[in-house]
């Protein structure tokens, strides 16, 4: 029903990017919806490590798995985006042995990749990460830099998330 998961082999690896499901509002069906889809995400994500082979999971997964993912958390309890089950969720996928990429070169740096179009965000540097990279054991000794091009989202017309990007040797 919805285009939220491709994936490709390029080269040597598999590159998978996702739309996690937002879940919002909290509580409620859409907020099922999306713990069930982090649930057959995990399942997957687990087949794709028995492969053995180079995986990139990338995308927005609509989740901020720290507090240092969001510029005000108390503001984001009862979110979807915040909600300590989507944090859970996450957290099950990384002890699959995934990695996240920005976390692990930045682990005590508040990063955003998304600024609400509301009350300035952008301009207040009001952000959440949401955008994520996680890689499979094989990757991350060939993360060699990642970051996000937050300047971008200043852009006349721009997308309410910046680029986020990595860099592997």
């Amino acid at each position: 029903m919805h285009s939220r998961y491709i994936e490709a082999i390029v080269g040597q690896m598999v590159v998978a990017c996702l739309y996690l499901p937002n879940g919002n509002p909290y509580p409620g069906d859409k907020f099922q919806y999306k713990l069930k889809w982090f649930k057959r995400l995990a399942a997957h994500a687990k087949k794709l490590q028995a492969y053995d082979v180079p995986v990139m999971l990338v995308g927005d997964f609509n989740v901020m798995p720290t507090e240092l993912d969001v510029y005000k958390p108390e503001k984001y309890i009862d979110n979807a985006l915040f909600r300590k089950e989507s944090r859970s969720a996450y957290a099950r996928l990384l002890k699959q042995g995934w990695t996240d990429a920005l976390r692990y070169l930045y682990p005590d740096k508040r990063i955003y990749t998304f600024w609400d179009y509301l009350r300035h965000a952008y301009e207040r540097n009001a952000g959440l990460r949401l955008d994520h990279f996680l890689l499979s054991p094989h990757l991350v000794e060939r993360l060699k830099k990642g970051g996000v091009d937050a300047h971008v989202r200043g852009w006349e017309g721009a997308s309410d998330h910046a680029p986020a990007w990595i860099t592997l040797k």
